[in-house]
């Protein structure tokens, strides 16, 4: 049996029929053709597959679609402001926070939502900030310094 579900994907309204057992993952990547979100795990482990609902992070790869109908959900496509790249996504490519990318949508939106909740972390708390999300490629002390750089950005935006 299939529903009719209707999500606020960044911004905007999108109404999608999917079975009962669709991961938000798959919904996104497949019947939506938002391919940044990736799958890796698919157990919630590694992180790849966050997204934010209602601006706090979840992983998508253990969400069912028809539990966030009528919700906001930002993917990583829906980072970007008007004026290019959100303060997360630049920091990230100054500081060379990536290699490969495939772990990079969901540190983006991990990011995102911990320094919204934080804005000016301690190393520690960014540590803490991104435990959650595995890289197997930089050692995550790029990753660390982006996270702090965008912490600076964003302070300066405001």
């Amino acid at each position: 049996m299939e529903h009719e579900i209707t999500l606020v994907v960044n911004g905007a309204a999108r109404r999608v029929r999917v079975p009962a057992r669709r991961l938000l993952s798959d919904c996104l990547r497949h019947d939506l053709g938002l391919t940044g979100t990736h799958v890796g795990c698919e157990h919630g482990v590694c992180g790849c597959c966050t997204v934010l609902l209602d601006g706090e992070p979840v992983r998508s790869c253990l969400t069912f679609a028809v539990t966030v109908d009528g919700r906001e959900i930002t993917t990583v496509e829906g980072l970007a402001g008007p004026d290019g790249l959100s303060p997360v996504q630049r920091a990230f490519a100054e500081c060379h926070g990536l290699q490969c990318g495939f772990c990079t949508p969901g540190f983006l939106c991990t990011v995102t939502a911990f320094l919204e909740a934080n804005p000016v972390p301690t190393e520690e708390e960014v540590l803490e900030g991104i435990s959650g999300n595995l890289c197997r490629c930089t050692g995550y002390q790029n990753i660390v310094k982006a996270v702090h750089r965008a912490a600076e950005l964003m302070a300066e935006e405001a």
